[in-house]
Formats: C-alpha cells, sequence, structure tokens
C-alpha cells in the first residue's frame, strides 16, 4: 500500500522578538505599555495538548487595532509539564519571553522597536529571529 505524506509550508508574515527579561509577565506587559503606548491586555492561556505528551499552558497578552497586532507571549509553559522541552519555541528556549508584531510600522517598525526595547530597563537582551527559520514554527500561528 501506498503511503502518502501531507507536507505544509506555512508562510509567517510577522516580525518575532526574542526577550530575556526576569520580571513577571505582567509587569514585563505594564513596562511595554508604558514605554509603547500600547495596551496589551491578558488573554486566555493558550493551551496546547500534545496528545500523550503532556500539555502546554502559555500566557499571552494582545494589543490589535485595525492595522496593528502585538502578542507577548511567554516562551516557557505555566503550568508544570512532564515535557522534557516546555517552551512554545523550543528552538529559542534561551527567551524568556517572545513578543510577535504584525503589520508594525513607525515606532513600532523592527529598528524602531528593537532600540526601544533594548532601553528597557526591565529586558536584559532582546534578539530579532526570522519566523520562518524556526522548527516549531506552527506553535506561533494563532
Amino acid at each position: 500500500m501506498k503511503m502518502l505524506t501531507l507536507d505544509v509550508e506555512y508562510d509567517c508574515d510577522f516580525e518575532l522578538f526574542g526577550l530575556v527579561s526576569s520580571s513577571r509577565e505582567h509587569t514585563l506587559a505594564w513596562t511595554l505599555n508604558q514605554a509603547l503606548r500600547l495596551r496589551l491586555v491578558k488573554q486566555q492561556d493558550l493551551v496546547y495538548d500534545l496528545l500523550t505528551k503532556g500539555r502546554l499552558v502559555i500566557s499571552n497578552y494582545l494589543y490589535a487595532t485595525e492595522t496593528l497586532t502585538l502578542r507577548l507571549l511567554r516562551n516557557r509553559s505555566a503550568d508544570p509539564s512532564p515535557l522534557k522541552k516546555p517552551f512554545l519555541a523550543p528552538d529559542i528556549k534561551e527567551y524568556d519571553y517572545l513578543l510577535q508584531v504584525s503589520n508594525g510600522s513607525g515606532a513600532l517598525a523592527a529598528s524602531e522597536l528593537m532600540d526601544q526595547l533594548t532601553a528597557l530597563p526591565a529586558v536584559q537582551y532582546v534578539c530579532q529571529f526570522d519566523p520562518n527559520e524556526l522548527k516549531f514554527k506552527e506553535n506561533l500561528l494563532f
């Protein structure tokens, strides 16, 4: 019998930033709100049930307008998990938070945003990633 496999390629059309911060998520969201003049609002946690392996519970903050969507995601599962790597993006597990920006322009364009994020005292390190090069990029599609 012939086996067919389904290969799906996703095109991620957003900017992705990894943030290293020892701040709690609500404190970091408040800091970003103040510095970037946003209104990140806590959303229901994202839950990934990974069949027999366990589940990931990812906390999630959202700011959305007609033209811009910005998400602050915690990279590590909020609940204890039996997974070896309980991360939303295991490829970049060194980063505590992920900032996902769709249609950023002006003050929220990639280079300006990098400068603003590195200037924040609550953020120790920031790096921009190409989400299309990540192995687990499907976890970042909502």
